[in-house]
């Protein structure tokens, strides 16, 4: 039951965004009390994930894969914040808009990607290691490329970029992953519900910072109306057109990008079917909480953490749509997909439980089926031609 709510993410995420657009002051009493409030859901999130990590797990299962995993997180770090940058061009977004856009490239992969990977029929396991390496890893990477990148535009202060990615997603986990070696019990109690918490809180977060922007856009719709004497529909015409419309374009390929080019990355590096989609998954959809923490905290704009806040929504709609096209087509080199030996933890917002094999039974049961089906065709034959020989004798 409760696998199954915390499935409905994008549900949660949409349905908050057409709230947010009606009635913005719903999440008022959150917005008031941004960042810190921004910052304290997002650590709670990360705690969560915490504490189903188990680090003896998590570093057998990077012995074992390490081709894959270093593969699958450097093109997390290279092919995003490179269109993020190409987009942000072609598009001509504005300052504000270009740093959100480029920030929320730069950032990790998102736990959401565990559950599409799993709706695809992807490599769990490896999606679940990529989420983690490219968190850690984002205490440097994701402040010294938006640097690197955005830095032309605004000022960019990468060692505060570095401190707060320290203390909301680092810290955190490992304060998670300390608690559950120290008081498993309490931690078996509290998993089932982990999950659910995540999605809700992680939707309360987008949700909270889109309404903060529909208030400022709304706000410029009314001047706009006011002073040129125009009916309200052809304000939300042209500001569709002009810049929420370039958001949403710009999230939209920023996305897609990802998804596309890490498949093909992914092939031409002669991955199998099961790794290419967990890949793809993997780097197309962003920690897009973590963006909106650090546009927030660290940048003055409020224009900034817009495109992070769209992404919520934008990147989990084609994120379930494309695990949900992937899962009714049967990966076709299902037999040489690795496996994994023994329990490693796993975790995601679809139910993925904690300490069970998911992964593996999920990459195994098709290969498993199709070893059954070959058994009893062999089977088969052998008795037919048992039988034309006696009927020749």
């Amino acid at each position: 039951m409760l696998s199954t709510a915390a499935s409905l993410y994008p549900l949660y995420v949409t349905a908050g965004g057409v709230v947010a657009c009606v009635k913005p002051s719903v999440f008022a009493w959150f917005v008031e009390k941004g960042p810190a409030s921004y910052s304290l859901s997002l650590g709670l999130i990360m705690l969560s994930m915490g504490i189903t990590l188990k680090l003896r797990d998590f570093f057998n299962l990077l012995i074992q894969r390490p081709f894959s995993i270093l593969f699958g997180c450097v093109a997390q770090y290279t092919i995003m914040p490179s269109f993020g940058l190409i987009i942000s061009k072609a598009l001509g977004l504005s300052p504000s808009l270009t740093v959100g856009l480029i920030l929320l490239a730069c950032c990790p992969g998102g736990t959401a990607s565990n559950v599409v990977t799993l709706i695809a029929r992807g490599d769990v396991p490896l999606s679940i290691v990529m989420t983690i390496c490219t968190t850690f890893g984002a205490v440097l990477l994701t402040p010294l490329l938006t640097k690197i990148l955005a830095g032309a535009y605004v000022p960019v202060n990468a060692a505060n970029l570095s401190i707060s990615t320290l203390q909301v997603v680092v810290g955190p986990i490992l304060l998670g992953s300390y608690i559950q070696s120290r008081f498993p019990e309490l931690v078996k109690a509290v998993t089932p519900f982990a999950p659910l918490f995540a999605v809700l809180a992680s939707s309360l977060l987008a949700c909270s910072v889109f309404s903060e922007n529909v208030v400022r856009l709304k706000s410029s719709m009314v001047s706009a109306s006011l002073a040129s004497d125009v009916s309200p529909l052809l304000c939300i015409q042209s500001l569709l057109s002009g810049e929420l419309g370039l958001v949403i374009l710009s999230v939209l390929l920023l996305h897609f990008a990802g998804f596309f080019v890490g498949y093909t990355a992914a092939a031409i590096a002669g991955f199998g079917e099961r790794q290419r989609r967990a890949i793809s998954v993997e780097v197309g959809m962003q920690n897009s909480s973590l963006g909106v923490v650090l546009a927030t905290s660290h940048f003055p704009s409020p224009m900034v953490a817009l495109p992070p806040a769209m992404s919520a929504v934008i990147m989990n709609i084609m994120g379930s749509s494309l695990g949900f096209f992937w899962r009714y087509i049967d990966p076709s080199d299902s037999k040489n997909n690795p496996k994994a030996d023994g329990k490693y933890f796993s975790w995601c917002e679809g139910g993925i439980r904690n300490g069970i094999d998911t992964g593996d039974r999920v990459s195994s049961s098709a290969s498993e089926e199709e070893e059954e089906e070959e058994e009893e065709e062999e089977e088969e034959a052998t008795v037919e031609i048992r039988a034309n020989g006696k009927d020749e004798t």
